[in-house]
């Protein structure tokens, strides 16, 4: 491996030759040989917006002539098609404020618009870090890079998997079953119902993700180093917001507060909240199929899912659940993310807060999670979930819970006695209230339709 020799202010450092990034970008690899998390490709990809839009709005103010800030622009073109990947090596766990992250993108879009231009043209903090300080742009990129995640991958991960529980719902809108709470018989439900229950956990955490995003839409851009946009011309902040937006076709905004923005993680921290909600429904939804597909035969077997592989290293036939333990195990990482995030959040001492890197690593990967994990389960469990309408037929037929429908005739205790008295002698409900008087046939044949005790009543 040959090497190239770069300098900073402190002094010369060899580089790969193969390589683009520069001194800087080199220090941060050796001294920070931690770990293998990587800093995020999606934080890289909104680096690249972000220099191009900066780039854009430094020529329109007149600080950048047109040549070097198109050559900024076509790197940026580059970087944000996934063109240059290789170049960004960083570690998370380096400095708190990202700034060799951003060093090291400023580095790699001087050194790649110099080969460009066959010239020196560009310096990687006097021109491609104009108007900016690491300071602004890392907050900036975590908000960004956060907005698209959640836009581009969750929301539609989401819909996916809320359309394909209506479908359910629909198919199996006339099958009446025993509900259950605390793992025990309860009154009748609609399986239909039950499944609503599920579509409406989604819909309410992807309403609430909706509303709790506004606040990342507002950047940090333009405070610069401690929020008083020391350097950067007036009403760059707005315009260069403006111009990310429009790159993304997201609603961007200049933060009205920099001050806030810069030693602030509230906004990241709420949306990360509601994305621990979404995992908690996700973690309960999996749950819930797991256990009604149990067995086949010495389980509760009231749906059939979907068997993918087969499940068992020793025992022949056996099919796992495991799209359901998939599931679970992303909502134990992000319920785990979100811990990160929130002690991350409360670090924003003085003017910084100097826990970025990791705050953004657990934040994209807590959405990347989610997002596949909804896509697989969906695809892989949902799209093939049946309910065995015998069995649930069978199970409704012995729940003794069922006895619900009498009480209005014979009282609570009385239905109560009835319940006991059934299960002690292995009768029927019906049976045990004939053989204790409670009720005639006639009388108990009007009075006892299980299926109808499931029927949605006014206002519930």
């Amino acid at each position: 491996m040959g090497y190239r020799t770069e300098h900073d202010t402190m002094g010369p450092v060899l580089v790969p030759e193969e390589h683009k990034w520069g001194a800087q970008t080199q220090r941060s690899l050796e001294h920070f040989r931690i770990g293998t998390e990587k800093i995020p490709v999606e934080i890289v990809r909104a680096f690249g917006v972000i220099k191009e839009a900066c780039a854009s709005v430094n020529e329109e103010m007149g600080k950048l002539d047109k040549r070097r800030a198109s050559l900024i622009r076509e790197v940026c073109l580059k970087i944000r098609e996934g063109k240059l990947d290789q170049e960004f090596p960083l570690a998370v766990w380096q400095t708190g404020s990202g700034t060799q992250t951003n060093m090291n993108i400023n580095e790699v879009i001087a050194f790649c618009g110099n080969e460009l231009a066959g010239e020196t043209l560009l310096h990687p903090n006097d021109h491609v870090n104009m108007s900016q300080s690491s300071n602004d742009t890392f907050p900036t990129a975590l908000n960004v890079a956060a907005a698209v995640s959640l836009n581009e991958r969750l929301f539609p991960a989401a819909d996916r998997m809320i359309g394909a529980l209506k479908e359910l719902e629909l198919k199996h809108e006339g099958i009446v079953k025993t509900g259950r709470t605390h793992l025990q018989d309860a009154v009748p439900i609609r399986f239909s119902q039950e499944i609503s229950g599920w579509r409406g956990m989604l819909e309410n955490q992807r309403s609430l993700l909706e509303k709790t995003q506004t606040g990342i839409f507002r950047l940090a851009l333009g405070g610069t180093a401690v929020g008083t946009g020391l350097n950067a011309p007036k009403g760059f902040d707005r315009r260069a917001a403006e111009k990310i937006g429009e790159i993304l076709d997201l609603p961007f905004e200049a933060s009205q507060n920099k001050f806030h923005a810069l030693t602030a993680l509230d906004s990241i921290a709420s949306v990360h909240g509601v994305l621990k909600a979404l995992a908690a429904d996700l973690m309960k939804i999996a749950n819930d199929i797991r256990w009604l597909a149990s067995g086949p035969r010495c389980g509760l077997g009231e749906i059939r899912i979907p068997a993918n592989e087969p499940g068992s290293s020793i025992m022949p036939g056996k099919v796992n659940p495991t799209q359901c333990e998939a599931v679970t195990m992303v909502a134990a990482q992000v319920m785990g993310n979100d811990v990160t995030i929130g002690i991350a959040a409360s670090q924003g001492n003085f003017q910084l807060n100097v826990f970025q890197p990791v705050t953004v690593y657990n934040f994209l990967q807590s959405v990347r999670l989610l997002s596949d994990a909804m896509e697989s389960f969906t695809e892989n469990c949902l799209k093939g979930l049946e309910a065995d309408e015998a069995k649930m037929r069978e199970n409704l037929s012995r729940s003794l819970m069922n006895v619900t429908a009498l009480s209005p005739l014979i009282g609570y205790e009385k239905a109560a006695q009835a319940a006991k008295y059934a299960h002690e002698h292995e009768l029927t409900i019906r049976e045990a209230c004939l053989e204790l008087g409670l009720l005639d046939e006639n009388t108990f044949d009007n009075a006892y339709h299980p299926e109808e005790m499931a029927d949605q009543k006014e206002g519930v």
